[in-house]
């Protein structure tokens, strides 16, 4: 009984403080979304070349995300000349956090000389497609056959504070795909700022 009550206080201080462990999507869909770094539309259906993506999931607000803009700018420039950009991903309810408005996007995207593309997921289907429950949250997507097929979600490290003692999973999962090798870790746990989506 007393083993009962400890993983039931467990199971409940888990979902509390935002942990998930997401399972990965079989397959996500092409999207097309405005661009806060240059205030243009990108498309992954245009993008011809690519291999895959780093797809992270961000925000203005969050503090967990502050601290990753650097880290997301060196990752971009590092695996976008070998066919798998990073794009950051914001979907979120901009009704409910104004300071995530495009303006304000395009603004922090100036400011801190962001390189990457930075999306604006207006309507969050996008962010639904991944079941993005957070920010920050990154996954790899990669094409078979045509397809986006997800192969690790979870956290882009394990350091958010100290990137020189993170252990980079994104970019391991990445460096093991383009050796033609299945993802040894294809899930981590990340923790981050509650992603509420209106529908």
């Amino acid at each position: 009984m007393r083993n009962f009550q400890l993983f039931t206080c467990f199971c409940l201080l888990y979902a509390a403080c935002g942990f998930t462990q997401v399972m990965p999507s079989v397959v996500v869909p092409d999207f097309s979304l405005r661009n806060a770094s240059d205030n243009t539309m990108y498309s992954t259906a245009a993008d011809q070349g690519v291999k895959g993506y780093m797809v992270v999931f961000t925000c203005n607000h969050c503090p967990f995300a502050k601290l990753y803009t650097q880290r997301f700018n060196n990752l971009h420039a590092r695996y976008r000349v070998l066919g798998v950009p990073l794009l950051a991903i914001n979907s979120m309810d901009t009704v409910v956090y104004e300071d995530e408005i495009f303006e304000m996007m395009r603004q922090k995207a100036q400011a801190e000389n962001i390189k990457y593309p930075y999306l604006q997921d207006a309507d969050q289907r996008v962010g639904q497609s991944f079941d993005a429950q957070h920010t920050p949250q990154a996954y790899v997507i990669w094409k078979e056959k045509g397809q986006w097929v997800v192969k690790y979600s979870g956290a882009i490290d394990d350091n958010g504070e100290h990137p020189e003692n993170a252990t980079p999973f994104i970019a391991n999962a990445v460096d093991e795909l383009l050796a033609g090798k299945q993802v040894s870790n294809p899930q981590t746990q990340s923790f981050g700022c509650r992603i509420f989506y209106r529908q």
